[in-house]
């Protein structure tokens, strides 16, 4: 574990940048500010070493921009129709920060506050935050905790674990933006993709709230079941792609069992680095950087349209307003707990 400054925001305070590193492959680059993943560093099929997200050189530029890059978003990610919800016959008022929409819980969602760094190794690192009730819009005190564990299998294991005083929603994902060639290297359009999906949440329109079906991919753009180039079909005539401007949709995960499993794999032939996602949510939600533009990262390097994907694990997006979804409601008192672990090899 090293930790070395990070810059300061707007408001003078300091931020600070963790390694952890399994020693034997990968290292990951982490900050308080948001608890966002910064770096990750995995090596090619050559040897070199490569980092595969995209990211910025200090906190100021995450402080400003709102791509979300590394971010831990919560307590809700992904978007919340009409910027309200209902818990226990009670009505409570979000943030309207997307169109009429709540998008990641606002302007002070997790994504955007400081984190205190509560226990620390030389491979994982457990950020803490104290949410206070309505702040977010919310219900419930709530204390939330993210571990960040880099594995021997070469895995960034991403766990969460939160609890409040009242019933609330819960719903966290990691918002990293991967390039399986470097952040550097441009479009992604040549990496392979499957997804253990067999159905998908399609959008009533480009503000990107689901229609609240469950619709199969089969026949579709959406159709991942079998690894294909994420640019096949990503400018097919399709009204789903144009609402999105390219993949931007949750997919319904085929569970197996409870618990944590294997439901996606990325890989670049030109690097020949391989990401496997495991996680025991229901839900992925393919991103493929549709509006990054002109983005100023990592070395000065321009980041631009479709240079990088996500794969952010959750419950379907407003799943707390859609009867037709799984529930996210966590009640007072019990314990959220999901994990996510994106697995680095070569071939």
């Amino acid at each position: 574990m090293s930790k070395k400054a990070f810059g300061t925001t707007s408001k003078g305070v300091e931020a600070s940048l963790y390694e952890i590193s399994n020693g034997s492959g990968v290292r990951v680059l982490l900050t308080d500010y948001g608890a966002a993943v910064v770096s990750i560093f995995v090596k090619d099929r050559d040897g070199n070493e490569r980092d595969v997200i995209l990211g910025y050189d200090d906190v100021k530029s995450y402080e400003k921009e709102d791509c979300y890059f590394g971010a831990t978003v919560g307590r809700y990610a992904n978007r919340i129709s009409d910027a309200k919800i209902n818990i226990d016959g009670v009505e409570y008022k979000l943030e309207a920060n997307d169109n009429e929409n709540s998008l990641h819980s606002g302007s002070n969602g997790f994504s955007r506050r400081f984190w205190t760094v509560k226990e620390q190794k030389a491979d994982e690192i457990t950020f803490e935050i104290e949410d206070a009730d309505l702040e977010q819009g919310f219900p419930g005190n709530a204390v939330v905790d993210v571990t960040f564990k880099v594995t021997g299998e070469n895995a960034l294991a991403i766990i969460y674990n939160a609890k409040a005083d009242k019933t609330t929603t819960f719903n966290m994902t990691n918002h990293s933006y991967f390039n399986l060639n470097g952040h550097a290297s441009g479009s992604v359009y040549t990496h392979t993709l499957q997804i253990n999906a067999e159905h998908y949440t399609p959008v009533k329109d480009s503000k990107a709230i689901p229609t609240g079906e469950i619709a199969p991919v089969e026949g579709t753009p959406f159709d991942f079941t079998e690894a294909k180039p994420i640019g096949r079909d990503i400018e097919a005539n399709n009204t789903q792609l144009h609402y999105g401007s390219g993949y931007d949709h949750n997919f319904a995960i085929d569970k197996t069992a409870p618990g944590v499993e294997k439901v996606a794999t990325a890989y670049s032939p030109e690097s020949g680095i391989q990401m496997d996602v495991y996680t025991d949510c229901v839900g992925i939600q393919l991103y493929t950087a549709n509006f990054i533009v002109g983005q100023e990262g990592k070395g000065g390097v321009k980041y631009n349209n479709r240079d990088a994907f996500c794969l952010e694990t959750q419950f379907y997006p407003n799943s707390i307003n859609e009867t037709n979804f799984s529930t996210p409601v966590t009640k007072a008192g019990d314990t959220y707990h999901t994990e996510t672990d994106y697995k680095f090899s070569v071939r």
